[in-house]
């Protein structure tokens, strides 16, 4: 082998081992050469494996190392046989030609040995075959990210040079020792992480799995012109003599004290390496080969190095980086490194090229490698195994399948809505390319859409044969989305919407292949590797930019230019200030860390500084064998030179630090090494335990107004504690670099990793104690306060690969900046959030713990019969199995059901209960549970969704759910992707199997993929998972294809721009904010010149430019815009949306959601409530996008027109439906979509607890459909007035709605219609209070203020009564609609809010009315002052019921005859209310309480309220003349005509009512008959068309005996209904104690009768009922005829 002496020159001689050439040989000789003779050693000589101990001991952190060895040779070939000898050559007498001549000469080349490459590309000039074989157990790590091996190699591993260089450029040292060896030795990659050993096995061609590209090495020309200059010889040999030194002994620091044979005591340390800088690009990522492979692989073949001076470029910055990491400054002063130092591997090298690895199955699959300084947050290997896997994921759907990529939308499918019946038709235009006017004909709605296809085609082909069906689409006009051809054409979305608003059936036949087809992927996409990060760069993001490679880059250039200069001049103090700026500059770049390292380095750096300088700036020189003997610390090289030996360890600590960066989200951290053992987590007994070191990054502002600060500690599983949380100390802040918080305090958890579940859970969570004597606090009320949680942050003690977390930990902390965006411009980056970094230092043992799945004991596996139980456990099992979720479970109850397990699994929806039962989910006890999971029976997809949620956090359990969630359809899983996107919080890992549902459910349909983009943007500004929803997005970008990601990117600007016109106009005063819209709008014009755009509401829509003249804004706080877009499809209609900002849509989102999926409950169960359905989407943090409803106005607009009381009349509503549907027919058919809307509403606001409810955000659309907006309060948190509560009715119901509901003031039996449509409405959803509460569980974590945890859900649980029965529920429901009925609340609701919205100051002018009673408003000025008010006396009246009114004797100033009004009871409290809401400060008089107990109509209560009235009178005119003469108290004494009646005086108060009496008899009486438990039940629903002989209207009231009965014992009543013909009662009679057998033998006697109150109950009709005719076995629901019965 050749030989390199020690002295001035260099010998070269053959070595033994070689045979004699007498002549040279080219390249390719020599090549082939080689590979014959590795083979023929191979053959001879069998690689034996030994282990070799060495130890490395460059860092005081670094404890010793085992290193796994292999044996191997080494073959170098002589060029000629004038080499066999020893030749010595003197450096200093070379002259420049001479020089480069033995540089470049072939022969000197080829007398190196190969060396694993370091580059993720292996240059064609790597003429050496190495094998690489791991020793690490854990198997591979992701391909193109930094594995366990990919640490550092020493600096002599150089790749670019300056000029002032000491070893020659081709890696020969002149003072470097060679000789030939027969012992293996092994490169090793140093560092504090894991550890590889690599053998260089000979024979053994080396080329990584798959197909890899080869690449030509990365050789600037700038490298090239360093070779002229090298031949300065006494410059060079200056340097050399330096370099050569430091370069042996650190190589000693790298590759450590090697123990080798006898034969090879004397071996260099750089004979097995090739130090060509042109032969071997540097790799980041090396593939590893099984060793069963490594006879078929071919070689590679070689190419002159040289080439590629001529050929490659490299930017300038890279050039200066790798100079400056390899430590040599231009000036030939050497910087010594530690291995940390040689950082130029994986983190520090840019990715050329991708790594091909074989993944399991043996696909080839391609990801792209990472760099530290590409990008500091590099990603992991979990990030790189989820990077492989969505490779995998997206090669199953291949651009060419049409069915996954049509490239086009289709139109959502869901049940068909029953309006006409089942066979209705539908009219229906087909738009048909070459026919002037478009084909029309009349089809049914059950009729498939290829069926309409065919009748189409029949129009254009005489021969439909000769026609491929198959290839038209019918697209809807005005949108980019088609049919589906094998649906129905009334199951569509889009026709139930037509059919719904009544409106013509649009359609345009067309080819696949004239369908745009815009979002389709292309081959282009298919073949385009996966990169997370790539499409992201546009993204919005609310936390702080990573830093990226060249900041870090340019800041470690200035660092080391620093320490270069600080070791040539003389006077250092200034230098070395200067070289600690530069060190604070990088902490600073790395999110402030400064590692306890760094900060003794610099305080060492000091100290050195002041010390005496040593005059040696060389270091002895030592040969190759004290080499092996010296200590390879990095100290003992310079200790003449102290500043040289701190800078030295402060660089040292500078890389470490960037490599803990790094690292930070790394699943081996610092401890996984190759040749580790392995054990398994549920045989360790040591207990959990870990230190908190500090939180770094602290910002001043916390300084000054946080005195302490601790952590909270805690450890979960399933969202519940496994162990008390446990306190940090309270500590303060320190001062380095930055502000710190230092705990270095040891926490320890009691409890045995081996009780520890896979998915356990650390949460850190930053309490600040505030600075009570701080005055800069920016809350003057946060001195009262208690310690404010600042942050927290969460970490899986087991990684993805299931080992436990080890080594240090870097946490990303994140928390709200209390920087307030500047006032009128887009809050971009006003909302960012900072994050502060926690150093956790987690135990590094002697072994590796993983966590391995229990085996499987299906011997357990056993089912049980539930009839084989005793009838009192069985009735308690199925209680429990029958309660609507597991929320309600006592431990006695999960105990139980525990233990009865095996006994559920007929009843399969039960398995969440089950699993929630568990009593722990340690290893022990995981094969039983997986045993049960395994048999358990498929769940229907929405019961499944429950396994979801936060309480069921094993990965088994999960991946089971996923599987039986896939068997939902896309349109249902559209309508539940908000809960699918949250969900994702509680997974463990990255890679899982939802991510995977979510983003293949994506790649085949454009919809999902659509909405999923909205919400996972959305999702970004999570402080917590921010950083998971980003790689989702990335991933979900990065397989979307070109085409989507363009549109999408549109729809993102789109919005910006939207944004920022909504925040001027918001921000401008009112009279500028029309002229600051119409400005505005010229830049988002402008958008739509260069593109059209697709709707972010809804992607079927596309716009092409805007209406400018029409776009307007909202008058409410928000100032939302209106915003009018032409549609891009010519046959389509313009497009209207409203932009909001300022507001948090997401809660909109949520409720719109639910009421959605109510309605889509009540159509499959054949109910369709005509419910208006319309689109909203949160597009940012408090912005969005809303759908505006055409030909609809609020409820206060529709009043308003009838005077500022309007909301105290009954018939605006019904007259504004009049007004907009003239003709009777469309009057009646506005009417019925009122009452069934309208019922769908009081149910689904009910439920969701919908408040804040008033006329501004109740809509009402001209076709009759009611529907609500504007759910900014829901879950019963209601919207409070002062202390009153405004929303204190049920729901909104109110007198004007009963109008038109029963068509005019009496109620009729279209009430009766309503209530049952409200009944039955609400029992099917009480079904699936279940799916409700699941959904509703799953947006928990989605940060809605009004939804946090479990307890916000216990209003909907008890609003849906879900242990009631129906029959009762139906009584509940009827008595919520009888209050909200009558709650005078609700209307003084409204008029408060059109008091507001008129912004109300004063009064309205006279031609406004503000009492209901009166139509103008008067004042004292046209009146005259009232000298004398009182209450002369009280009169019955009948108006139809009895009544007193009150007679007001009223004496005005000028007059000498008093005059007198006549006001009710009810008058005079809404004087009091008005003049309450006017005059909100003063003292107001009491008013007589409404409330008294017994009858209310009756002459006592008149005269007492007679005495309180006056009372009242006297003290409001007493009071300040501004309440006693506003115009509001005029306007009630002032006279109405009915006060001038004469009949109104002369009507005597004796004279008694007419008395009808008894005579023909008529009406229907419904009634539900039930039996169970023992009791009857006769259900009063409702009684139709009484009659009366006077015609008056009845106080109807039922009454029934179960005869025979003497005693009248089972008499039952219910309560009266006043003043109707058609009463609704929905009351329950009861009679409990009686057998089947008793009641066959009873008769039910039902009367119906009136009651009055001066005199008898009359009877009004009855019925007699044999209950022998009944089936008691089921409920009897029926009307029976009313007869004139004799009764009791």
């Amino acid at each position: 082998m050749a030989q390199i002496s020690s002295n001035n020159g260099f010998k070269q001689c053959s070595s033994h081992l070689e045979p004699t050439r007498t002549k040279e040989v080219d390249k390719e000789e020599a090549l082939q050469m080689e590979a014959e003779a590795l083979a023929k050693l191979q053959k001879d000589r069998r690689v034996t494996d030994n282990q070799r101990g060495f130890e490395l001991s460059s860092n005081t952190r670094q404890k010793a190392q085992v290193y796994n060895k292999q044996d191997y040779d080494l073959m170098v070939f002589p060029e000629s046989d004038t080499q066999k000898r020893t030749v010595d050559i003197d450096v200093e007498k070379l002259t420049q030609a001479e020089l480069e001549k033995l540089l470049l000469d072939d022969s000197f080349e080829t007398k190196k040995t190969p060396v694993l490459p370091v580059t993720p590309v292996l240059s064609p000039s790597f003429s050496a075959q190495v094998y690489l074989r791991p020793t690490i157990q854990r198997g591979q790590w992701p391909p193109g990210l930094p594995g366990p091996s990919t640490y550092t190699l020493p600096s002599i591993y150089q790749s670019t040079y300056s000029s002032k260089q000491t070893a020659f450029q081709n890696g020969f040292n002149p003072r470097m020792p060679a000789f030939p060896s027969t012992e293996p030795i092994y490169l090793s990659f140093p560092g504090q992480s894991p550890y590889f050993s690599y053998p260089l096995t000979p024979a053994t061609p080396f080329l990584p799995q798959g197909s890899l590209p080869i690449y030509r090495p990365v050789v600037s020309p700038d490298m090239a012109k360093l070779f002229d200059k090298i031949a300065s010889t006494s410059e060079f040999l200056k340097n050399g003599k330096a370099r050569t030194d430091l370069e042996i002994t650190n190589s000693k620091a790298t590759v450590s004290n090697v123990q080798v044979s006898p034969k090879s005591e004397d071996i260099s340390k750089f004979d097995w390496l090739d130090l060509d800088p042109l032969s071997k690009p540097k790799v980041d990522n090396v593939e590893v080969l099984n060793h069963e492979e490594e006879k078929n692989i071919p070689g590679l073949l070689a190419e002159d190095p040289w080439d590629a001076v001529l050929l490659e470029e490299r930017s300038p910055a890279s050039c200066h980086l790798e100079r400056k990491v390899n430590g040599k400054s231009p000036s030939g002063a050497t910087v010594t490194r530690s291995q940390s130092l040689n950082i130029r591997t994986t983190q520090f090298t840019k990715a050329q090229g991708q790594i091909s690895q074989k993944d399991p199955n043996g696909t080839s699959s391609l990801s792209t490698g990472s760099s530290l300084l590409q990008e500091i947050e590099v990603q992991n290997e979990e990030v790189a195994a989820f990077c492989q896997s969505i490779t995998k994921l997206k090669t199953k759907f291949p651009y060419t399948n049409h069915c996954t990529n049509p490239g086009y939308l289709l139109s959502p499918v869901t049940v068909q809505r029953n309006i006409c019946g089942e066979n209705a038709s539908v009219k229906v235009s087909i738009e048909i390319e070459g026919f002037q006017l478009p084909v029309t004909f009349t089809c049914d709605v059950s009729s498939t859409v290829e069926i309409i296809i065919m009748q189409a085609l029949c129009w254009v082909h005489d021969d439909l044969n000769q026609v491929d069906v198959g290839s038209y689409v019918l697209k809807v006009c005005g949108q980019e989305e088609v049919l589906q051809n094998n649906h129905c054409l009334g199951s569509h979305e889009h026709i139930q919407n037509c059919r719904k608003w009544d409106t013509e059936i649009k359609l345009q036949l067309l080819t696949f292949s004239a369908m745009c087809q815009n979002l389709a992927r292309t081959a282009e996409d298919d073949k385009t590797a996966v990169d997370l990060n790539k499409h992201l760069h546009q993204m919005e993001k609310p936390y702080k930019e990573v830093i990226t490679r060249y900041p870090v880059e340019e800041l470690l250039d200035s660092y080391h230019n620093q320490v270069e200069l600080a070791l040539q001049i003389e006077n250092q103090h200034r230098a070395v200030d200067q070289v600690i700026k530069a060190v604070r500059k990088i902490c600073s770049a790395l999110d402030g860390v400064e590692t306890l390292a760094i900060t003794e380095s610099v305080k060492k750096l000091k100290r050195a500084v002041n010390l005496p300088r040593s005059n040696s700036a060389d270091v002895t020189s030592l040969s190759g064998e004290d080499d092996m003997s010296k200590s390879s610390s990095r100290g003992s090289l310079n200790l003449e030179n102290p500043v040289q030996v701190s800078l030295d360890q402060l660089t040292a600590a500078i890389y470490d630090l960037l490599r803990l960066h790094a690292n930070s989200g790394r699943s081996f951290a610092n401890c996984a090494q190759s040749n580790r053992n392995i054990k398994e987590a549920w045989t360790t007994t040591e207990q959990l335990q870990f230190t908190i070191f500090a939180a770094h990054g602290i910002s001043s502002n916390w300084v000054s107004n946080y005195e302490k600060y601790y952590l909270i500690c805690s450890l979960s599983h399933n969202g519940k504690d496994l162990f008390k949380p446990i306190q940090s100390k309270k500590v303060g802040t320190y001062k380095n670099f930055f502000y710190l918080i230092k705990w270095d305090e040891l926490i320890i958890f009691p409890i045995q990793i081996s009780q520890l579940p896979l998915e356990s859970l650390l949460h850190l969570t930053l309490f600040g104690i505030l600075n009570q004597s701080s005055g800069s606090s920016p809350d003057s009320n946060k001195q009262r306060k208690g310690p404010e949680a600042l942050g927290k942050v969460s970490l899986p003690l087991f990684d993805f690969k299931r080992f436990l977390t080890c080594g240090t930990k870097l946490l990303y902390l994140w928390t709200s900046s209390h920087t307030n965006p500047v006032p009128g411009t887009v809050p971009r980056k006003g909302y960012v959030m900072e994050r502060i970094v926690l150093q956790v230092d987690f135990p590094s043992s002697t072994f590796d713990v993983v966590y391995t799945t229990p085996q499987l004991d299906k011997s357990i596996i056993q089912q049980h019969n539930l009839e084989t139980l005793e009838n009192d456990t069985k009735g308690k099992l199925l209680d429990i199995l029958h309660r609507d979720s597991s929320l309600g479970l006592s431990k006695e109850d999960k105990a139980f059901l525990w233990e009865k397990r095996y006994y559920c699994l007929k009843y399969p929806n039960c398995l969440p209960k089950v699993l929630a039962s568990a009593p722990n989910w340690k290893w022990v006890n995981l094969a039983k549970t997986y045993s049960l999971l395994q048999q358990w029976p498929p769940l229907h997809p929405l019961t499944a969704l429950e396994l979801l949620d936060s309480k069921f956090a094993d990965q088994e359990v999960r991946s089971i759910a996923v599987t039986w969630i896939e068997a939902i359809s896309d349109d249902e899983l559209t309508d539940l992707l908000p809960q699918f996107v949250q969900a994702l919080k509680y997974e463990i890992y990255l890679n899982s199997s939802l991510v995977h549902f979510l983003l293949s459910r994506a790649l085949g349909n454009i919809h999902i993929a659509h909405n999923l983009y909205w919400l996972l943007k959305d999702a970004l500004h999570d402080a917590q998972f921010g950083a998971r929803y980003e790689h989702v997005l990335g991933a979900l970008l990065s397989v979307g294809g070109k085409g989507l990601r363009e549109e999408l990117l549109k729809q993102t600007k789109l919005v910006q721009l939207l944004g920022g016109v909504a925040e001027k106009v918001r921000q401008a005063s009112g009279s500028a904010r029309q002229v600051v819209l119409q400005r505005s709008m010229e830049r988002v014009q402008s958008f739509f010149l260069r593109n059209k755009c697709r709707l972010p509401l809804n992607p079927s829509l596309v716009a092409k430019e805007l209406n400018i003249k029409s776009c307007s804004f909202f008058s409410s706080n928000a100032v939302p815009l209106k915003v009018t877009m032409v549609n891009a499809d010519p046959m389509g209609e313009e497009i209207n949306v409203m932009f909001k900002v300022g507001e948090d849509l997401r809660q909109d989102m949520l409720a719109l959601q639910m009421i959605k999926i109510m309605d889509k409950i009540w159509l499959k169960e054949g109910l369709d409530l005509r419910m208006v359905i319309f689109k909203c989407l949160s597009t940012g943090r408090d912005r969005g996008m809303v759908e505006l409803v055409p030909a609809s106005d609020t409820l206060r607009k529709i009043q308003v027109e009838y005077g500022v009381t309007g909301s105290f009349k009954d018939k605006p509503l019904a007259e504004w439906l009049r007004k907009y549907n003239p003709s009777e027919e469309e009057y009646e058919k506005a009417s019925e979509n009122f009452i069934y809307s309208c019922a769908g509403c009081c149910v689904a606001t009910y439920v969701l607890g919908i408040c804040d409810r008033h006329n501004d955000n109740i809509m009402l659309r001209s076709t009759g459909h009611m529907f609500h907006i504007d759910f900014g309060k829901f879950l019963g948190h209601a919207q409070m007035f002062g202390s009153f509560k405004r929303d204190r009715a049920p729901f909104v119901l109110t007198s004007d709605m009963a109008y038109v509901i029963n068509g005019g003031e009496k109620p009729t039996i279209r009430f009766q219609l309503f209530v049952d449509l409200c009944c039955q409405a609400y029992n099917l959803i009480r079904k699936q209070t279940n799916l409700f509460l699941n959904l509703l569980s799953l947006m928990i974590p989605s940060g809605l203020p009004e939804l946090t945890s479990i307890q916000d859900l216990k209003y909907v649980r008890d609003a849906l009564q879900p242990q009631t029965t129906d029959a009762e529920a139906t009584i509940f429901f009827t008595r919520l609609i009888e209050s909200s009925l009558g709650s005078i609340a609700t209307k003084f609701n409204f008029f408060i809010h059109n008091l507001a919205q008129l912004r109300f100051s004063g009064l309205p002018s006279n031609d406004e009315p503000i009492l209901s009673f009166s139509p103008k408003t008067y004042s004292f000025r046209q009146d005259g002052r009232i000298k004398e008010v009182s209450v002369f006396t009280y009169h019955k009246k009948y108006n139809p019921d009895k009544h007193y009114i009150y007679v007001v004797r009223i004496l005005r100033e000028g007059q000498l005859e008093p005059s007198f009004v006549f006001r009710t009871f009810d008058e005079f409290q809404e004087l009091h209310n008005k003049l309450s809401i006017i005059f909100p400060l003063w003292k107001l008089p009491g008013f007589p309480n409404r409330m008294v107990l017994g009858r209310t109509h009756i002459k006592d209560v008149a005269a007492k309220r007679k005495i309180e009235l006056n009372s009242y009178l006297q003290n409001l005119m007493s009071a300040s003349t501004d309440v006693a003469e506003c115009d509001l108290v005029c306007t009630f004494f002032h006279p109405l005509l009915r006060d001038e009646k004469a009949e109104g005086l002369a009507r005597s108060t004796d004279a008694g009512p007419f008395s009808p009496t008894p005579g023909q008899i008529g009406g229907a009486v419904k009634l539900s008959v039930s039996y169970r438990n023992g009791t009857l039940f006769i259900m009063v629903m409702h009684i139709k068309d009484l009659v009366t002989e006077d015609g008056a209207d009845p106080n109807p009231y039922v009454k029934t005996y179960l005869l025979p009965d003497t005693h009248k014992t089972s008499k039952r009543k219910t309560k009266i209904s006043r003043k109707t013909r058609n009463p609704t009662f929905n009351e329950m009679l009861v009679y409990s104690g009686y057998s089947k057998e008793t009641l066959r033998q009873r008769q039910l006697q039902l009367s119906v009768l009136s009651a009055e109150s001066l005199r008898e109950n009359f009877f009004l009709g009855g019925v007699t009922l044999p209950l022998k005719d009944f089936n008691l076995s089921k409920e009897t629901v029926k009307w029976y005829q009313l007869t004139a019965a004799t009764y009791l």
